[in-house]
């Protein structure tokens, strides 16, 4: 019997196409000839961080060869900007219209493009490009808001005030995070070519639906007339959820000069011509009985947004339901600010609610005398606390406890500053992890050909936790194919639609879709066997048929059947094709569904010099149904080095004066490396989630950066004794 593809350590099977330099990225489709006669476009961005252009020089820009346009406010048509409904949630308000006033919102805000037919053309153009600005001094910190605050959102269950009066033990604190770029290995990039009044664009995008609406929004057209094309992309975590104004940038230049254009953004520009994990600050109190049982909390938080756009992060949903809380009251208010607008970044909202919440409840360890384990299980709520509505599955007990043997947890000395190796201070601390399992409507499009190969398409994106890959193991089970004779398609806005990859939900929504598209082309197939005179299975029971290996035949009589290919030449059909999806149903409202994890870290700190060094992190994790475990693998590698990085190395950093990003490269903007990344390892607890979705995937992505930061932080104080409560941890908070 055929072994089933799902579940099996499938290689990428993009990989070749990536490692010999063959799979064409958002910049290079002209190199692939998708697109030919490409010239470049080249932005010049703003040096005030607030206030308006007075004047543009652009005649030394023009005037050198090979220049064809410098467009600005001053030369630019006037663009509809109509409104649109995004595939993701918006912000509030209004997003940037690109060269349509003189105002500068935020340092860096993109003021003109020169277009020339070479790139060093271009940037020599942009160079000579002499912007005069009124600058006024923008609000950049949360104390100094751009204008009126925003509208808080609250939550409130319970008495708070009475409880936290009567509660034994008591814990008020303030926890900070600073600003996090994502800085994906590939830049954005977007090439736009028109063809009358259609668009096509090759574009780094997690959502090729969100740029097309983006784009027939902004230049008046039916959507129908836009073409979005992104079959690869470099890396993201969430930077490309949203079409960015270089986007429309290449659009606009593409028509002006009537040929297609190609913008890529640079180091520097990528912080501020896309968003980022906005820094936020989070004081928390905790009210606990004698017991270490929570009896309150209140979270009061703020965090960065752009006076122009008004992001949120789901920062309130951990407090509500990851323990058992009777009385809770939150209120979180996004500060308006004279920046660009932030974005989702991996683990959006959790991983910065959980760094709060997951050091307090060490603190209340720590203060109670209770271990942190144990106090979190004497905190395990037995439904949602938020909703009242029963989990779907919840195996937080077996991750605490399967990650606490594996570490060795119970050995260790719990007296912060008692463990010593040389100069260097020893600790180990934890976490608990948890991301809500999201998921949408999707749809599918598979074809079975005369050969016996069949393709699928759908139009999402593969940012590199392998979409072509498992999308292509559940098309193969679901049409009883080796995964070698299935090719999975993505990424063009033509194909049937798909939510957006990001938030978790793309193989519990997108897989979904085509296991229903993929049996129903099957079934298709054994309909017309069992109909045809001319078929072995002819009269034969549609349920007694099974597909193995591409041949059709008779459950309990293998021996009479026949192959895809035979069926289809008898038959004198090319192909068979079938449509499919998935829509969430009501289980979605019956069932609290999220992946938990439980982080461990070890780490060593110099006692004289601070220096950290993380000497190992574990992640055991209730993530359902696991697809492809080497994939599996590579995430959580991914999400757990992430975690190192927000721990103790990545900070954007601000000039107050005018905005400007000072570390906005990769030397200065510090990201993990071989050297800071030491013994990393996930577990996958077996098992699956039916209430969660047909395939029982729970998601995986976003969970494996949760409790990483705080895990590291509350090791740093087992090894210290010194509790840093502001993010990165610097060698300065522990000197």
């Amino acid at each position: 019997m055929m072994r089933p593809a799902a579940g099996t350590p499938v290689s990428r099977v993009d990989g070749r196409l990536k490692v010999t330099g063959q799979a064409a990225y958002a910049a290079e489709h002209d190199a692939h000839d998708a697109v030919r006669g490409a010239v470049h476009g080249v932005i010049v961005t703003s040096t005030v961080g607030k206030g308006r252009i007075t004047a543009i020089d652009t005649r030394a820009a023009t005037a050198l060869p090979g220049v064809l346009a410098v467009i600005s406010h001053a030369n630019a048509p006037k663009l509809p900007y109509r409104p649109f409904r995004r595939v993701t949630d918006p912000p509030r308000g209004e997003h940037l219209r690109v060269f349509q006033d003189d105002r500068v919102r935020f340092f860096g805000q993109p003021v003109a493009v020169a277009v020339a037919e070479t790139l060093e053309a271009a940037q020599h153009a942009a160079s000579l490009v002499k912007v005069t600005y009124a600058a006024e001094r923008p609000a950049t910190g949360l104390d100094a808001p751009a204008g009126s605050p925003n509208e808080p959102e609250n939550y409130q269950r319970g008495d708070v005030d009475q409880a936290l009066r009567q509660a034994r033990t008591r814990i008020e604190q303030t926890y900070r995070l600073q600003r996090e770029h994502h800085n994906p290995m590939e830049p954005h990039a977007t090439i736009a070519r028109w063809d009358g009044d259609r668009l096509t664009v090759w574009d780094k995008t997690q959502v090729v639906l969100n740029t097309r609406a983006a784009l027939a929004s902004v230049f008046g057209i039916a959507e129908d007339a836009v073409r979005v094309v992104s079959p690869f992309v470099g890396g993201a975590f969430g930077s490309a959820l949203r079409a960015w104004p270089h986007v429309t940038i290449a659009a606009l230049a593409a028509r002006q000069v009537r040929r297609p254009v190609k913008v890529v953004l640079t180091r520097e520009q990528l912080y501020t011509g896309t968003g980022f994990r906005p820094v936020t600050e989070y004081k928390l109190t905790l009210g606990a009985d004698e017991r270490g049982r929570l009896t309150a909390a209140v979270h009061d938080i703020r965090a960065e947004t752009s006076a122009y756009e008004d992001y949120r992060e789901s920062l309130l949903t951990q407090g509500q339901m990851v323990y058992t809380t009777p009385n809770v009251r939150q209120t979180y208010r996004s500060i308006p600010l004279d920046i660009n607008t932030p974005t989702w970044m991996r683990g959006p909202g959790a991983a910065t609610a959980a760094y709060a919440i997951e050091c307090a409840m060490d603190e209340l360890a720590h203060e109670t005398g209770i271990d942190p384990i144990e106090l979190r299980l004497r905190n395990e709520p037995e439904r949602d606390p938020g909703t009242g509505a029963p989990f779907s599955t919840r195996r937080l007990r077996e991750c605490l406890r399967t990650g606490a043997r594996t570490v060795g947890w119970d050995d260790r000395a719990p007296e912060p500053r008692s463990t010593r190796d040389g100069d260097w201070l020893l600790g180990m601390g934890m976490a608990v992890a948890t991301y809500h399992t999201a998921r949408a409507p999707a749809q599918a499009l598979a074809r079975l050909h005369a050969d016996g190969t069949a393709t699928v398409q759908s139009a999402t994106s593969d940012m590199g936790p392998g979409t072509y890959t498992s999308m292509t193991q559940v098309a193969a089970d679901a049409l009883g194919l080796p995964v070698s004779r299935v090719r999975f398609q993505l990424g063009d806005s033509a194909m049937p639609p798909a939510p957006p990859h990001g938030g978790s939900m793309t193989m519990a929504s997108v897989g979904s879709a085509v296991a229903d598209t993929c049996d129903k082309l099957r079934r298709q197939a054994v309909r017309l066997a069992i109909a045809d005179p001319g078929s072995p299975l002819h009269g034969a029971s549609a349920g007694d048929v099974v597909v193995q290996n591409g041949r059709l035949s008779l459950r309990d009589d293998p021996g009479r059947g026949e192959t895809y290919q035979q069926l289809l030449a008898r038959t004198g059909r090319p192909r068979l094709e079938a449509r499919g999806g998935y829509t969430p149903g009501e289980e979605t409202e019956r069932y609290s569904t999220h992946a938990y994890g439980a982080v461990f870290a070890q780490v060593a700190v110099d006692e004289r010099l601070g220096l950290v060094r993380v000497r190992r992190v574990l992640g055991v994790y209730d993530a359902g149904r696991i697809i492809n475990p080497k994939l599996a693998h590579s995430q959580a590698i991914g999400g757990l080095v992430g975690g190192i990085g927000m721990a103790l190395l990545e900070h954007t950093v601000t000039d107050p004066r005018d905005g400007r990003v000072v570390n906005a490269n990769l030397a200065d903007y510090l990201v993990p490396t071989n050297a800071d990344v030491p013994d990393v390892n996930a577990v996958y607890l077996d098992g699956e989630d039916r209430e969660a979705g047909p395939l029982g995937v729970k998601g995986l992505g976003e969970v494996v950066i949760v409790g990483v930061a705080p895990a590291i932080a509350n090791a740093v104080f087992h090894a210290t004794g010194r509790r840093v409560r502001d993010l990165p941890i610097t060698l300065e908070a522990l000197l």
